[in-house]
């Protein structure tokens, strides 16, 4: 059983975190579900699912839910062929049961293979993409959705072109309004008497702030002045009534339609592989080190979508840019993601006016220091110094990330450190040195614990570049498992090089009943209660036994 947790514990620092996961979850919602081809509520909807159920659900501290980037394809392919939103939340349904079925099939346990320098690259390849999509939207320039991930955007512009595109859309007011916030949120974080303000989070302060200095822009009808394209656009209900017709319930007509179970298995696994990934991450960036149990956390994303998709929402995932900004804030429970939670579904009912009045601006800003702490110089340096073997998937994780997606880049990376296993494991399967000895040269070739078939090549290498009339000791003593293939090699070139060059073998070690019929001689070097065993399994005489330990 786990220790039952205490949510309110921390609530001066959870709430203060929530509070700048919910200013940043709250444009990447709207963007995602725009991006998605989706109604702009449905994205709101699943941030406060992600928040409030998910939040509660699962057991990771710092990792926060909702609607993901990494989706949004997806998403906006099926709604185009389904033809309707209320379809598509059936299949949204059946990927929330299927991951149900996967935590209970404990799938969330393939986490623990994910490498650390492979992790540690997706979060620095993030972080990359982090500071250049959100440059753009620091200088004004707000033709890219908020929350986009992708390389190349749906403008035709890439995340480095609209780099250069920004300097024929620079605003100045959008300007100013980045440089005041950059001023405060670093200030909050340095100026001593500012940091004892945690209650407070610079975020919001700089959010304030923005939102002040726009207000006297357009009151003083200056050109600095931001229009309300470059502002958050959340929907704002006028009655009752348009509320209740924002919610939109799947339409369970479509269970019949292969292709809505094809979409629900995708989102579905797509879903899960972010989420452990994320879930990874975040274990990572927790500065108390707690692990989360992953399959629990398969559970409560699932139950998250199956909720989701009854109220309208768009599928979730855990995202590693809410889980940031929540560890960057300081959380220390799980408390600050379902305040996020409550903050959004606080904002849609309370103050949607008041809040479409945040410049893009200032939570581009919030996001570039989110992007900084992720991708700094001082991770890579630290990968860099650890060698070859851990600075490549890392360096390749990051690229391939910025220039594809997550899933591409974490598959790039764990291919390479795979293959770097693989080479390591070869050069480690034996150990080949040259005694000299006066009556002739002895050559020891000492054995690994495991043995498999992919050391194969290189052994043959080794026995067939062994010269004639040599005296070769092959030593198992330390060995666990060798593969038959391996086994076949050795009494293969026993029998047939060694015989024909004039090469005198000693077998140590090899305790099974393969060597027993092949390699007699070796029981010199094993205990005679071992070969009883042995000859009780092979039906084999004890005579035979007794006479093979007497040769």
């Amino acid at each position: 059983m786990s220790k039952k947790i205490n949510l309110f514990a921390n609530l001066k620092s959870d709430f203060a975190s929530g509070l700048v996961v919910f200013l940043v979850a709250l444009p990447l919602c709207l963007g995602i579900a725009m991006a998605s081809g989706a109604p702009l509520f449905s994205g709101i909807i699943s941030g406060i699912i992600g928040g409030l159920v998910v939040g509660y659900l699962s057991q990771s501290h710092i990792s926060v839910s909702g609607p993901a980037a990494g989706l949004t394809a997806i998403i906006l392919t099926a709604i185009t062929d389904f033809g309707a939103f209320d379809v598509f939340l059936t299949a949204v349904f059946i990927a929330g049961l299927i991951q149900l079925g996967l935590g209970f099939l404990k799938a969330g346990s393939i986490s623990n293979y994910f490498p650390t320098n492979v992790i540690e690259g997706m979060l620095a390849g993030i972080g990359v993409i982090i500071i250049l999509k959100q440059i753009p939207h620091a200088f004004g320039y707000d033709a890219d959705f908020e929350g986009d991930q992708s390389f190349v955007q749906s403008n035709g512009d890439n995340s480095f072109s609209s780099l250069f595109e920004v300097f024929n859309h620079i605003q100045l007011g959008a300007v100013i309004i980045t440089v005041v916030s950059l001023v405060i949120l670093i200030s909050w974080d340095r100026v001593p008497f500012l940091r004892k303000l945690k209650l407070v989070p610079g975020a919001l302060i700089a959010v304030i702030s923005g939102i002040a200095l726009n207000e006297v822009f357009i009151m003083t009808g200056s050109s600095f002045a931001i229009s309300s394209a470059h502002l958050v656009s959340l929907p704002v209900p006028t009655s009752f009534d348009e509320f209740k017709e924002i919610i939109i319930t799947p339409n369970f007509a479509g269970i019949t339609n292969p292709k809505v179970w094809i979409t629900g298995l995708t989102i579905a696994i797509v879903a899960s592989i972010e989420t452990l990934l994320c879930i990874e991450a975040a274990d990572r960036m927790d500065v108390q080190k707690r692990y989360t149990n992953t399959n629990v956390e398969l559970k409560a994303q699932g139950i998250g979508n199956i909720v989701s998709s009854l109220l309208g929402g768009l599928p979730m995932t855990s995202v590693v840019v809410r889980s940031s900004a929540n560890n960057n804030a300081g959380a220390k429970s799980k408390m600050s993601t379902i305040i996020h939670g409550f903050l959004l579904l606080l904002s849609v009912l309370a103050v949607p006016v008041l809040l479409n009045k945040i410049p893009l601006a200032t939570l581009a800003t919030i996001l570039i220091l989110v992007g900084y702490k992720l991708a700094k110089p001082a991770t890579i340096k630290h990968f860099w110094e650890k060698g070859k073997y851990q600075f490549i998937p890392f360096i390749a994780t990051l690229v391939a990330v910025v220039a594809t997606d997550l899933l591409k880049g974490v598959m790039l990376g764990m291919v390479i450190s795979i293959i770097f296993i693989l080479r390591g494991n070869l050069k480690r399967a034996y150990s080949f040195k040259k005694d000299e000895y006066v009556d002739g040269d002895v050559i020891h070739i000492d054995l690994a614990q495991e043995v498999s078939f992919l050391n194969k090549a290189a052994i043959k290498s080794t026995l067939s570049s062994i010269p004639a009339n040599s005296h070769v000791i092959i030593n198992a003593h330390d060995t666990v498992y060798i593969a038959h293939d391996i086994l076949d090699l050795i009494s293969e070139f026993k029998e047939i090089k060694a015989r024909d060059n004039n090469i005198k073998v000693k077998l140590k070690g090899f305790k099974n009943a393969y060597d027993l019929e092949n390699s007699p001689e070796s029981a010199n070097h094993v205990s005679l209660e071992h070969y009883y065993d042995v000859a009780k399994r092979k039906l084999i005489k004890k005579e035979t036994v007794n006479s093979t330990f007497n040769k």
